[in-house]
């Protein structure tokens, strides 16, 4: 009897260790992923200081998931106390400044505000706010959605100060799945954190500092637009909301730059896509990546809106501008292939010696969209 117990000890031991090696490891990798982004990745600040009282945030599209009336969101002042702790004890413990605010009160039950950030999409990040909820009759709820394809295709987490929880869960073609997360107290009127890390396809969500909800592996959605969230008539404020990301290469660009590997003899390799202004083009490829942002000419204009092709002469070389089509076979962009030039090169074998190249690329484009995502 003896024997058997030292033997179960002798079991539970060993897999106390295993467990505690499982979970340094999962610390490590959590660690390095972190370093990683913030070594590798820009940083963009949601900065409310610059925005006039009652206005809505430039750069940011007011969004509803569900029924309802639209959320009313606008920058309010309200006390925010410091990020870090105040190096004496005279300095002001909170400031009046601006933050972000959903307003409106609509007690509609499956009614989710969103504020999406539409300038920009983002695949491996470490999105972080401080929130606060502050009234509410039936939910006081504030979240962070991301990775969001449109008002309903996105994951999204969020703090309850009614139901005293913090969950994750997804949406997809407007219906929620698995609500994943703990009973946690997160009081009503103050101010608290919470931080989103995504790497791949590993999602992990943080509470005050605290990583509350286990590490979550989904594959639905790689890249996507980040924004707020609220529920039903939740009021709810946000501030010193940040992103630390992975710059992600335009999807053209990564395609100029395959082209380019496979065919190293090209002179130059470029796309244009319709610009801003009505008439205009600028480049979203190139073989130079300093030339990204450029404005073509009026021969990528017509090349898009024409439909035509161009043989152009250049000193010791020959380009051939033709229209980068989508599934549909509509132009979408004009390709400026450059190649070198030979005696007797003729404007029918320069498209002929161009046409593999651009048609190659038109196998990997499914819209206008698709490609300046």
């Amino acid at each position: 009897m003896a024997c058997c117990r030292q033997g179960f000890l002798l079991r539970l031991s060993a897999l106390r260790y295993v467990l505690v090696c499982l979970s340094m490891r999962a610390f490590i990798l959590w660690t390095i992923t972190v370093l990683a982004i913030a070594a590798n990745g820009a940083e963009r600040r949601f900065d409310f200081s610059e925005v006039k009282e009652n206005e809505l945030p430039p750069g940011f599209r007011s969004a509803l998931t569900g029924g309802g009336a639209p959320g009313v969101w606008k920058v309010v002042l309200d006390d925010v106390p410091p990020g870090m702790q105040p190096l004496t004890p005279q300095a002001k413990s909170v400031t009046k400044r601006p933050v972000l605010a959903q307003v409106s009160q609509d007690p509609t039950d499956e009614r989710f505000p969103l504020l999406i950030y539409e300038d920009e999409s983002f695949g491996d990040f470490t999105l972080t706010t401080r929130f606060k909820t502050v009234r509410g009759t039936h939910e006081q709820m504030a979240g962070l959605i991301f990775r969001a394809q449109n008002e309903t295709n996105y994951y999204v987490v969020r703090a309850s100060s009614l139901g005293n929880t913090f969950r994750f869960y997804k949406v997809v073609n407007g219906q929620r799945g698995t609500i994943i997360g703990p009973e946690v107290e997160i009081p009503a009127g103050e101010w608290h954190e919470m931080t989103v890390v995504c790497f791949g396809n590993q999602i992990r969500c943080l509470l005050n500092g605290k990583e509350v909800i286990p590490p979550l592996t989904d594959h639905s959605f790689v890249s996507g637009k980040v924004g707020f969230w609220t529920k039903s008539d939740s009021v709810s404020y946000f501030a010193d909301a940040r992103i630390t990301y992975t710059p992600r290469e335009p999807v053209l660009q990564g395609i100029v730059q395959a082209m380019i590997k496979k065919y190293p003899r090209l002179l130059g390799l470029k796309v244009y896509v319709p610009g801003s202004e009505p008439g205009t083009t600028r480049v979203a490829g190139s073989k130079e990546k300093d030339e990204l942002g450029q404005p073509g000419g009026d021969t990528e204009y017509q090349t898009i809106t024409r439909e035509q092709v161009y043989h152009v002469k250049l000193p010791e070389a020959v380009a051939v501008v033709m229209p980068l089509r989508d599934r549909n076979g509509e132009p979408i962009a004009a390709v400026r292939v450059i190649m070198s030039t030979f005696k007797g090169q003729t404007e029918k074998n320069a498209v002929i010696r161009a046409s593999p190249i651009v048609k190659e690329m038109q196998a990997r484009i499914v819209s206008l969209d698709n490609v300046l995502e």
